[in-house]
């Protein structure tokens, strides 16, 4: 599959992700201006190059958890990754109520889409 703008601008969105936050597919959809698509910013970040060096370990899905296969080497380097910024991870999933990011409207307002 070949990348398009949508995946484009979910792409965008995860790299201003800050350090020690966190974000859910759902909602990452709907900052990029497309409500209900969780899988497309999935699908998104699997089409990602790895020389973008998005901070793609800062996605969880809609229950703070990691989507990954629990063991897998993917699935710990995630967990460390977020534990390496300061993001409690217990039993693979995080506290959303703690560590979801809130961009302002400031942010929001800014992003080039």
């Amino acid at each position: 599959m070949k990348p398009n703008e949508n995946h484009h601008r979910i792409w965008t969105l995860v790299a201003l992700i800050p350090p020690g936050k966190v974000v859910s597919y759902g909602q990452l959809a709907d900052l990029a201006g497309l409500p209900g698509r969780a899988r497309l910013a999935g699908r998104a970040l699997k089409l990602a190059s790895p020389s973008q060096n998005l901070p793609w370990h800062r996605v969880l899905n809609s229950q703070g958890k990691i989507s990954l296969q629990k063991g897998s080497d993917a699935y710990q380097r995630q967990v460390k990754r977020l534990q390496e910024e300061g993001i409690v991870v217990i039993g693979g999933k995080v506290k959303l109520a703690d560590f979801q990011w809130q961009p302002s409207l400031g942010e929001l307002l800014t992003l080039p889409f």
